[in-house]
């Protein structure tokens, strides 16, 4: 039973009209909940803002907490909400404000803010927490600070933007109805212009359609206009094989009628017999040219509709031979090398099929000698040489036996089509390749048929392979001097040879280190080839500040993560929506900029030779008593950054002096004992393996517990009273060339894959939950017994970077310290 009509129209009105009325509800149930969501931030903000102005305020004078509130600390607030406070101590004690909040709110262990609603004093307050971890003698402990808010503001303003938003919401939903009411009748109008074109049309014209049509109905159009080319091509070309095929065929079925008239009134038996050969010899003539005929109908049409698949040169010989007469095949010399037979090229096999028997089947039948069949591979290209000794073809007729029905002078009374080099040509040039005809020296024809490979020769692999090892294994002889200079490039081609995508990335991670992470990707990747230099953060901070970086690197990779910050912050990268954020702990990434992949804490290594393992400082206040009190034992043994020079080194000094109120004194015990100041975590390594340092100070964990594993005589202390940990972040220029690339290196960082790495033998630590390895973030933590303090990315490591600030607390540091540089 055929299918009611309906009519687009109607269709397309009612349900124009349900999807703007159900647009339109849906759009204010979000405008609703986008008025609370909106709200709820913009006082959130203030809130936290109001927390950690007080938590900047807090003092530790001895074991007590001293808060002096700060004037700005409430004038962010309207006036028309109340607003509470409370500060305790790490006991719990209240230290100030409201006593009776703090009662109802659980203590600080982290630096939040934590946001919560609660009933207080018979209103809906929003509180938020922040905690300040701060360290005093040997102890370190959270100050908890509460500040609470009515919501009378919050819902006023959710009540503001929503009524404001509702009035457009509504005029624009009766507009459009109006609009798709009087729009609907002239959008079919196209459509009447192409059916009146088509009706109005011979039944012989397959021209193009010129109609102008909106772009809504060019792709109809389009698909049309593509449906009668391929209509008009199908149609010429059979009207053309019938053509010519009258004209071809005629001939010989003529002859072939004569002759059977003339041998049916023949009495001579020798003469019939005769009769009967040329019969035979007409039918043979016109069963091949027929034959002929239809495969390059069949070509032609496999050809037209791109059927592609890679095959095996060999392959392709081996089953023309198995199709040639046994007597014939005998005749075949193949001298191809097995690199030949093994190439693979693209295209349609049963038209290279036919290309080849078409070669190989005129060499033997106008030849009565061998047909030798070899060739050769180099650049890119194949190169098949079918070559024989019959009476081949003078050079003013190359050109001409290539064209249909055509035939030498020298064929004579050979049977044959003119079909077959045509053919041969046309299947070449489809392919990407050639054909050529040569003399042969000493009498024949060689045909050469060039096609284009799939991909270039696999030997070289083992020597590429072979090289990049010596190149790797050369490039660590040089890291292990460290007064080697510390730029160097390496470059990694890619394992599947190819070179088309090249990743360039700078970074601070030592080479032989972070070689990991490229083979790793490159195992997930193999058509990448990586160049990896590695550089000091601060020179790789200025470098690309000053637009020294020719080409700009496709990912910069950094332990000072406050200068990445920085760089994002004043717009120089590029945002990426990484489907491992989700997994990826808040303080580890910011703004889908800046990326961290590693956990690397700040510790103490020391000879153990050097210093006993009774007397081993395990918490910062301990180090700059045992300094103070053995001056004269550790001038000149003990080591730090020069926080000057390292990038890193003044991001763990920035946050020592946020956490620690002994820090200053920390840094006096440097200067008393002529502390050692170097740029570099390696430098500080060696001198404490050797026994010329006794002890080295704020050394990332990560070299260390990678040297000591390696079997360096240092010992690690994870500190007792907290643990900076820090961040390898990444980040991709906006002007990289291959962002795509850099984007694939950050998702395999971040994977399972690149975290398991992270945990394993580089021991940089691993962020995910779940990864695999020794050196996990669970494992680390677990070496020590103070407080974890991850080092955030974050607008909040901007302020160490002010530019009087920073001035400041470097010559601070350098009247107290007096480094020898």
């Amino acid at each position: 039973m055929p299918a009611r009509p309906f009519s687009i129209r109607r269709r397309i009105l009612a349900l124009a009209l349900a999807l703007l009325l159900g647009a339109a509800l849906v759009l204010i149930i979000f405008i609703r909940d986008y008025a609370d969501q909106s709200a709820n931030r913009a006082f959130d903000r203030l809130l936290a803002a109001s927390a950690l102005t007080i938590a900047g305020a807090v003092q530790v004078e001895g074991e007590n907490v001293i808060v002096e509130l700060p004037f700005a600390s409430f004038g962010m607030f309207s006036g028309r909400d109340r607003v509470f406070y409370a500060v305790e101590d790490p006991a719990g004690a209240a230290v100030t404000g409201y006593a009776d909040l703090s009662a109802m709110l659980p203590q600080m262990r982290e630096a939040g803010p934590l946001f919560t609603d609660i009933t207080y004093r018979g209103e809906l307050v929003r509180v938020v927490s922040v905690g300040r971890l701060t360290s005093s003698g040997g102890d370190t402990d959270w100050v908890t600070i509460h500040v609470a808010e009515t919501q009378n503001e919050r819902g006023a303003l959710a009540a503001e933007i929503f009524g404001n938003a509702l009035i457009p919401v509504v005029a624009l939903t009766l507009l459009a109805i109006a609009l798709v009411w009087f729009g609907i009748g002239r959008m079919f109008t196209p459509l009447y212009q192409l059916e009146r074109e088509l009706r109005g049309r011979a039944p012989d014209d397959l021209s193009l359609v010129h109609v102008p049509v909106p772009d809504e109905v060019s792709h109809l159009v389009g698909a049309l206009n593509g449906f009668m080319a391929r209509l008009g091509s199908a149609v010429e070309r059979v009207t053309g094989l019938v053509a010519e095929a009258a004209h071809e065929v005629r001939t010989p079925l003529a002859s072939l009628r004569a002759q059977a008239e003339i041998a049916m009134e023949e009495q001579d038996p020798e003469a019939l017999r005769r009769r009967v050969g040329r019969i035979h010899q007409g039918a043979v003539h016109a069963s091949q040219l027929v034959s002929q005929l239809l495969m390059e109908a069949t070509i032609s049409h496999r050809l037209e509709n791109g059927e592609t698949e890679t095959s095996a040169i060999g392959s392709v010989i081996d089953e023309v031979c198995q199709r040639l007469d046994p007597e014939q095949a005998k005749r075949l010399v193949l001298e191809c090398p097995a690199a030949l037979g093994e190439t693979r090229v693209r295209g349609d096999r049963v038209a290279l099929r036919e290309m080849l028997r078409n070669v190989m089947d005129n060499a033997l039948v106008y030849s009565s000698g061998p047909v030798q069949i070899g060739g050769a591979v180099g650049q890119g290209l194949l190169r098949l040489q079918v070559s024989d000794r019959g009476p081949g073809i003078p050079d003013s007729e190359k050109s001409m036996v290539l064209e249909r029905f055509k035939r030498g002078s020298a064929s004579g009374a050979t049977a044959g089509s003119g079909l077959g080099l045509s053919i041969v040509k046309r299947v070449a040039e489809a392919h990407g390749g050639a054909l050529r005809l040569h003399g042969r020296a000493g009498g024949g024809l060689t045909v050469e048929i060039e096609l284009p490979v799939v991909k270039a020769d696999g030997k070289a692999e083992p020597l590429r392979k072979a090289l990049a090892g010596l190149a790797g294994a050369f490039v660590c002889l040089l890291l292990i001097n460290p007064q080697q200079a510390h730029a160097a490039t390496t470059r990694y081609p890619a394992p599947d040879n190819s070179s088309a995508a090249e990743l360039t990335i700078l970074g601070v991670t030592d080479t032989p280190l972070f070689r990991h992470f490229i083979e790793g990707f490159q195992r997930v990747r193999p058509d990448v080839t990586v160049i990896y230099e590695e550089t000091d953060s601060v020179p790789l901070y200025e470098r690309f500040l000053a637009g020294e970086l020719d080409p700009t690197p496709d990912l910069l990779i950094s332990s000072a993560s406050d200068l990445q910050v920085k760089l994002a912050n004043d717009g120089y990268a590029m945002a990426y929506q990484s489907p491992w954020l989700d997994q990826l702990p808040p303080w580890a990434h910011w703004r889908d900029e800046v990326f961290g992949f590693t956990f690397e804490p700040a510790v103490i290594i020391f000879n153990p030779e050097r210093i006993s393992p009774a007397e081993v400082p395990r918490t910062h206040l301990r180090l700059a008593e045992m300094l103070e009190a053995e001056g004269e034992r550790f001038s000149g043994q003990v080591a730090t950054y020069d926080i000057a020079l390292s990038g890193v080194g003044y991001l763990l000094a920035s946050q020592d002096q946020v956490i620690s109120s002994n820090f200053w004194r920390l840094a006096a015990a440097f200067g008393r004992v002529n502390a050692r100041f170097s740029g570099h975590s390696p430098a500080i390594l060696n001198g404490v393996a050797d026994g010329s340092l006794a002890l080295g100070y704020n050394v990332l964990g990560s070299y260390a517990f990678a040297r000591k594993a390696a079997g360096a005589p240092i010992e690690i202390v994870v500190p007792d009273d907290y643990v900076l940990v820090l961040t390898r972040s990444m980040l991709i220029p906006r002007e990289a060339r291959f962002p795509d690339l850099a984007k694939a290196f950050i998702d395999f960082a971040l994977s399972p894959a690149g975290q398991d790495i992270a945990a394993g033998e580089t021991a940089l630590g691993s962020l995910m939950p779940g990864s695999q390895g020794d050196w996990t973030s669970q494992a680390i933590s677990a070496r020590g017994l103070g407080v974890i303090q991850p080092i955030a990315l974050g607008p909040a490591l901007l302020v160490s970077l002010d530019q009087q600030r920073r001035k400041r607390f470097l010559d601070s540091w350098g009247e107290i310290v007096s480094p020898q540089r």
